[in-house]
């Protein structure tokens, strides 16, 4: 008995990006290349053929620690050149297969314009991606890797830090001295102990920060609609609603990125909510505060002090009313900037970038979805199926129907969180386009490729009952409200529909319409429907051999006994129109339709 669960998933916007674990080429050919070390059972590694020899170039645009520019030097051609303008950096992107930049370098679409498709991977040596436009990276096929963990306890320790110098003082008191003054009763401060502080954005650097906040003493609220609560309340932390957070934290500490829907989230209305005499701590980005309006809420007395390390302008000017309040204290966006940080940062992109031109799973991908090396591993002849429906299915829709509505239903024994089928969906749409496209889809671009051509894509689960050893029985592919080129396509609902299955490692067809067959999808297919009668498979194949067309497979699915047939043939080589003509003239066959399938991926 199968249990249907129904998932709709329109294929997601690009700003929308998944991490982590990727495989990744520039045309995305799978094609396993072993490497020699002791960790090569668990990955699969894929290259570019063409790209084989030649030694890679990687633009370093930003100063990078040593040990990670060694790195580097070991796999590629690497150019150190700083301080590039937008216009130099345009010029020379061209020559480069990968970029390195920290957060001072804008990677704007026209630098993956200039590229002309060579650039492969950018590398963010740091965590916020603010700086490098994902939508234009995704749209060229262009995987964007950071650094994501090197440097988050550094930023949590600056972050504690600058909240208890403003809690006590320390840079005015500092100054104050060193002019000669003893003003004791002017520096007077606040004790943290008791104190709510309230973490918005609780991602690595936000919880970190939590943490060391509960082992002062304070009480620690939290905001993130994205953070999991569980997580939170491991470390004691109450997730609430935004307006909560402002309006009861006597400390507020920033550690979100820099997203339109972030931008100024601090401004004059947000201001209007907070406790009064709340003190500021921000190491996140600049732009997620407006730099006016909290001017004028510190000359108001509304917020009592702030502690920046970012601003929205880096470096800010000589005469910002911000930098020169009495009531703030400034540092030059130090957060990441630990001996031990810098050089955690520089080995962790130097990894990510090598690891990304190799082919290999980018464990810090952020604009690709989420595939662990095992799961891969084990799905890769479900990918390979996947491809191949797609391809199948688009070449059976008539020219000019135009395809908008597309149904997946994935047939498994495993539950449903154990299976991420974002992978498969990605193939199915690289299937789909491809044949009808001059784009080369790939795993980064592939949902957002979709998406420009108004591609709806729609997954279905069906739970199937016994052993679930296999990660899937079978995968069906349906495309609505379209006319077909082989009418027996079209399923007894209306819709063209397409299924396979692997057996022994090879994926197969399984289902035309509403007839079964079962061939292998390796070279390419004729599909021909006929009166079931006897000696029509020989009829066919003997035509085939005549003209030296190897048959691999050869399956006849029939409604019933001399009834309607649909035989499925596969063949190596491509027939010509002549050899088509000839079986498609045999009185008993009603229509044939030749299908091109990729060539078959080598193992």
């Amino acid at each position: 008995m199968a249990m249907h669960t129904s998932l709709s998933l329109r294929t997601p916007s690009p700003s929308l990006s998944f991490s982590s674990k990727l495989p990744f080429t520039s045309a995305f050919s799978l094609r396993p290349f072993p490497r020699h070390h002791h960790h090569h059972h668990r990955n699969l590694v894929f290259i570019v053929s063409a790209s084989i020899n030649a030694k890679p170039t990687v633009l370093v645009a930003e100063k990078l620690g040593e040990a990670g520019l060694l790195l580097l030097k070991d796999f590629a051609n690497v150019d150190c050149s700083y301080n590039l303008t937008p216009e130099e950096l345009c010029t020379k992107i061209s020559l480069c297969d990968a970029l390195i930049v920290r957060s001072g370098t804008k990677v704007s679409r026209d630098v993956f314009e200039s590229s002309n498709g060579r650039l492969k991977v950018v590398g963010r040596a740091g965590v916020g991606i603010d700086n490098v436009d994902l939508a234009a990276a995704t749209e060229f096929g262009c995987l964007v890797v950071n650094a994501p963990t090197a440097n988050t306890v550094a930023a949590a320790e600056h972050g504690i830090a600058l909240l208890a110098a403003m809690a006590r003082n320390v840079a005015q008191a500092d100054a104050s001295v060193k002019s000669g003054k003893w003003l004791r009763n002017k520096y007077v401060g606040v004790s943290l102990v008791g104190k709510t502080l309230a973490v918005l954005g609780f991602g690595k650097v936000g919880s970190e920060v939590a943490r060391r906040a509960k082992g002062l003493g304070m009480h620690v609220i939290a905001h993130d609609p994205y953070a999991p609560a569980d997580r939170a309340r491991a470390i004691g932390v109450d997730l609430v609603s935004f307006d909560e957070a402002i309006s009861t934290a006597d400390f507020i500490s920033l550690h979100m990125p820099l997203t339109p829907s972030t931008a100024k989230v601090l401004n004059d209305e947000t201001f209007a909510k907070v406790k009064k005499g709340v003190r500021i701590v921000n190491v996140a980005r600049g732009g997620v505060i407006d730099e006016d309006a909290l001017v004028r809420a510190l000359d108001a007395g509304i917020v009592a002090q702030a502690a920046l390390d970012v601003f929205t302008e880096e470096p800010p000017s000589k005469d910002s009313k911000l930098i020169l309040h009495e009531q703030v204290i400034a540092t030059p966006h130090l957060g990441a900037s630990t001996m031990e940080a810098q050089e955690g940062v520089a080995i962790e992109i130097a990894e990510a970038v090598v690891g990304a031109l190799r082919g290999e799973l980018a464990a810090t991908a952020v604009n690709a979805p989420m595939v662990p090396a095992e799961v891969l591993a084990e799905l890769k002849p479900y990918v390979d199926l996947a491809e191949q429906l797609g391809r199948l299915a688009v070449q059976l829709v008539a020219g000019g129907s135009g395809v908008k509505t597309v149904k997946v239903t994935y047939a498994s024994s495993r539950a449903p969180d154990d299976l991420d089928t974002r992978l498969l969906r990605a193939m199915i749409t690289k299937g789909l386009i491809e044949p009808i496209s001059s784009v080369f889809v790939n795993l980064v671009n592939a949902d957002f490729t979709a998406k420009q051509r108004g591609l709806r894509i729609t997954e279905e689960r069906v739970i199937l009952d016994g052993s679930p050893e296999n990660p899937l029985e079978f995968i069906q592919v349906q495309i609505a409200n379209v006319e077909s080129r082989f009418a027996s396509a079209i399923s007894d609902s209306g819709e063209i529909k397409v299924e396979g299955r692997v057996k022994d490692g090879i994926p197969h067809l399984t289902r035309v319409g509403s007839f079964e067959v079962d061939v292998s999808l390796e070279g390419s297919i004729i599909l021909c429907r006929q009166v079931d009668q006897p000696g029509m498979i020989g009829k066919v194949g003997s035509i085939l051999g005549q003209e030296n067309i190897n048959v691999s497979f050869m399956s006849v699915g029939r409604i019933a006994p001399r009834k309607q047939a649909v035989m499925a043939i596969g063949v190596d080589d491509q027939p010509n129109k002549e050899v088509l003509k000839k079986i498609g003239d045999i009185p008993a066959v009603e229509e044939l339709v030749f299908l091109k399938l990729q060539d078959k991926v080598v193992t």
